[in-house]
């Protein structure tokens, strides 16, 4: 193997584990801020534990965190909690230093 492609192998390697970390993140994230708006709609721990999950699951509809802005603010709205779009994207930003956090000490 050249020294060409050991280098290149080894950026593939490190651009595979940055995805899986953001993904990992985003992840976490999702569940964090699900457990957040559980808690503003006074839900029990079960029913906030499987919102968690919901949220995580609405990711996946589209890219970007559109789909997850939209699924938050519909139930909080619907759930009666006086909460605007740029409390809820802030609730993401704050929720994605958590998960990064959580996960550096994982390591």
């Amino acid at each position: 193997m050249t020294t060409f492609d050991e280098r290149e192998k080894g950026f593939e390697t490190a651009f595979a584990r940055e995805q899986d970390m953001a993904f990992r993140i985003t992840a976490r994230r999702n569940r964090l801020v699900g457990t957040w708006a559980a808690e503003l709609m006074g839900l029990t721990a079960a029913e906030t534990d499987a919102y968690a999950k919901a949220v995580v699951q609405a990711d996946f509809e589209e890219a970007g965190d559109e789909d997850v802005v939209r699924k938050l603010l519909g139930d909080l709205v619907s759930a009666g909690v006086d909460i605007d779009e740029t409390r809820v994207r802030s609730a993401l930003d704050q929720q994605t230093v958590e998960a990064r956090r959580q996960l550096l000490e994982i390591k």
